[in-house]
């Protein structure tokens, strides 16, 4: 499977449910991943989108067994549709969505009403916005360690 075909269905995986406005945000936060100048993103990925993706422990969505029991939403098991692609092809041009920002590096659904200040729970990400059902993250200066 190509990047692209990779990217569009972690997009899918991840964020369908929460419109075309989520699937952006959670989008820019991949992308502004191998953008990111510094830390373990820069470090590990190099700027590779692919290797942004394939990182271990990064999205549920990615791996087909969580906690010891079979994950049936995984990046292997749903098609993405056109507008996946499409979303997918307006974050490789370089598009951010406007909520999220060129600074988010993560995102999270605490199936809460209200999101933590920190994640991941290292505080390398303080509490930026919510979109929907996800909680997004700016790093905080401890990310620039990483």
């Amino acid at each position: 499977m190509d990047t692209r075909e990779l990217f569009a269905r972690l997009i899918r995986c991840e964020a369908e449910g929460e419109g075309e406005s989520g699937m952006r945000a959670v989008a820019t936060v991949v992308m502004n991943r191998v953008r990111v100048p510094y830390g373990e993103y820069q470090r590990l990925c190099l700027g590779d989108l692919r290797l942004v993706i394939e990182q271990a422990c990064q999205f549920s969505c990615y791996k087909t067994v969580i906690e010891g029991s079979q994950n049936p939403q995984n990046v292997w098991a749903l098609t993405p549709s056109a507008e996946h692609y499409r979303v997918a092809d307006w974050a490789i041009n370089g598009n951010i969505h406007p909520g999220a920002g060129s600074e988010c590096l993560w995102y999270m659904n605490p199936f809460l009403p209200d999101c933590p200040n920190f994640f991941p729970y290292n505080r390398t990400g303080y509490w930026y916005t919510r979109i929907g059902n996800h909680c997004f993250y700016n790093p905080t200066n401890l990310y620039a360690q990483t």
